[in-house]
């Protein structure tokens, strides 16, 4: 290794041999890569090795679990618009992302996995920490690679993001085996072509499917627009609120398109589905033209199928074309970027004459607002997220755990811009909310990032705190704590005669013994996430009466760093409005 003197002192010269951990690492820097989540072992040594050579360009944090790792990459993906990068070593390590790679398959976020494996002499022998990760993620990830020859690793890496950020965007997963992150790689070529037989993205939409959309709207009398996350993904949130504006179509967002269109939009019916406002759901169900915009006509969306939007025809616009006709049959079946779709339409669309149309929405949001109980004996967890929203104006970046927190959050928060909800929707992911706001505050380190949580989802990630401390990132966390697993004790209390089957936190088995009535908590809690946030380095506080609360979410808001609020809500409160599942419109539970 070359050496060079400098005044007086030796210092090693930047001559290093190429290996391919360094490879790796350099075609991560010509990608535009950041930040990169990754938790060493033994067999990703030589890549984090090599992430240090390269500590000016990105930035490696290091989560405190392999799933905080990979949930953080979801968060930073989905805030940035960029893919998302985990890193880990094998066996325990590479098996901690499976959960995160199939909740980024369903949810459509783009991000690359990098996982160690054992050197490739001794693969299949059960050796130490040896998994097989591509049999195991095969149907998980949108793609998956074992290199196995060290001359690949640039191609692949490349292939890689490609893949994960073009088309529906989803999980890549490269699993390097630990000889050949060692081995010498003479001059990398790292514009190598990519080798992707059958893959191809969609063309722009074809002029005669627009004229034949815009004749549909023109002949409609009651159209609804179907947003969902597509919408987010292709960045067409500016031109789908053109769409609605210039066409006067109302619009209704599925959970991951809450953000496509503002809330207080005087065209916005706010979420549909399972617990989505009844308003919305009257309108599609008796909408003729409903134009389905980047969704997969999900079972928590549609219910029973043969019933959902059954009244009219189905524009379905999909980036995916295995989902178009999969559930729901389109009557107009176009495959495209949500993004060119509107930028196509836009200009040939014209106001309708809706007015009867939107009295009659206005009649049922009349009937049927959102609305809870407005106590003053305990605090309501929907006054907890107004207050939330009065107090932020919608400036805000908010993920979730999973359950009734993660719903409410979806229901009573006010959504101005996309990019600003993250939430695990398809395969609804405990422990999500802590390490995907970490992502988020990494990738958006001036905004206000919230992490809205359930006592159950926030302890599942709850290491994630000392990431936050070590890292200084400046994430708040509320948590809405009702010491159950409040989604599972609400379908008890609806469909299980209230039998309480192993959903209560606390440390007895009979929370009524404690004489905790209607409304009433205990005087103690366990656990103690006062005293726990405190033990990471991180800032925290309790609350239990309404009159606190305002008070507590400008102090939290205020806080320079990170920052634990503990909410303490009844756990008799429910999600409403809700449909059941697999039932109709026509099974709405409204109280």
């Amino acid at each position: 290794m070359a050496v060079k003197e400098n005044a007086g002192t030796m210092t090693q010269a930047a001559t290093l041999p190429t290996t391919g951990a360094d490879v790796v690492v350099q075609s991560l820097v010509r990608h535009g890569v950041e930040v990169v989540f990754a938790y060493p072992g033994g067999a990703s040594m030589p890549m984090h090795q090599a992430l240090t050579r390269v500590k000016d360009r990105i930035r490696t944090i290091l989560p405190r679990h392999e799933q905080g790792g990979v949930f953080a990459a979801e968060g930073y993906a989905r805030a940035s618009g960029k893919t998302g990068v985990v890193m880990a070593t094998s066996g325990p390590g590479a098996l901690n992302l499976v959960t995160g790679l199939a909740d980024a398959k369903l949810d459509s976020v783009p991000i690359v996995a990098i996982t160690g494996q054992v050197a490739t002499h001794v693969i299949g022998t059960d050796a130490f920490q040896e998994t097989p990760m591509v049999e195991v993620c095969r149907a998980i990830t949108k793609h998956h690679y074992l290199v196995q020859n060290a001359r690949d690793i640039a191609r692949v890496v490349k292939e890689a993001f490609h893949l994960a950020s073009t088309g529906r965007p989803g999980p890549v997963l490269i699993d390097l085996p630990k000889d050949i992150q060692n081995t010498l790689v003479p001059n990398p070529d790292f514009d190598v072509a990519m080798d992707l037989p059958g893959y191809r993205l969609p063309p722009p939409p074809a002029a005669e499917k627009i004229q034949e959309v815009a004749a549909a709207i023109s002949q409609a009398s009651r159209p609804v627009i179907y947003c969902g996350g597509g919408v987010i993904s292709a960045n067409a949130g500016l031109a789908l609120r053109e769409f609605a504006t210039k066409t006067g179509i109302p619009v209704a967002m599925t959970v991951h398109g809450l953000g496509a269109i503002p809330n207080d939009h005087y065209l916005s019916l706010d979420m549909l589905g399972m617990h989505g406002t009844v308003y919305a759901n009257y309108a599609v169900n008796e909408a003729d033209l409903l134009l389905a915009l980047g969704v997969r006509f999900d079972d928590r969306v549609t219910g029973k199928l043969s019933e959902f939007a059954k009244h009219g025809r189905i524009v379905h616009v999909d980036i995916d074309a295995s989902e178009i006709n999969k559930n729901k049959y389109a009557h107009i079946a176009i495959n495209s970027d949500v993004k060119s779709f509107l930028d196509a339409v836009n200009p040939v669309v014209t106001p309708g004459d809706y007015r009867d149309w939107l009295r009659q929405i206005d009649d049922w949001r009349a009937a049927d607002p959102m609305t809870y109980d407005q106590r003053d004996d305990v605090i309501m967890p929907q006054y907890v997220l107004e207050e939330f929203s009065r107090l932020t104006h919608g400036e805000f970046i908010m993920t979730t755990g999973v359950g009734q927190h993660q719903m409410w959050a979806a229901q009573w928060s006010k959504f101005k811009h996309p990019r600003s909800w993250f939430t695990s929707g398809g395969l609804g992911s405990m422990g999500y909310g802590l390490p995907a706001a970490m992502g988020a505050q990494a990738a958006a380190p001036g905004k206000l990032v919230v992490d809205i949580d359930g006592d159950g989802s926030f302890v599942m990630n709850i290491q994630e705190l000392a990431t936050l401390h070590c890292e200084n990132l400046p994430v708040k966390v509320i948590i809405l704590n009702n010491q159950h697993l409040g989604m599972v004790v609400q379908w008890e209390d609806r469909f299980y005669k209230s039998n309480r089957a192993h959903t209560y936190l606390g440390p007895i088995t009979n929370p009524e013994a404690t004489g905790q009535g209607e409304g009433e908590l205990p005087a103690s809690l366990y656990p103690d996430f006062v005293t726990i946030a405190k033990g990471f380095g991180i800032a925290a506080r309790q609350i239990r009466n309404k009159a606190e609360v305002r008070g507590a979410l400008e102090e939290m808001i205020a806080a320079p760093g990170p920052y634990v609020l503990d909410i303490l809500v009844p756990y008799q409160e429910h999600v409403l409005p809700m449909i059941p599942a697999g039932m109709t419109v026509r099974d709405i539970i409204k109280s």
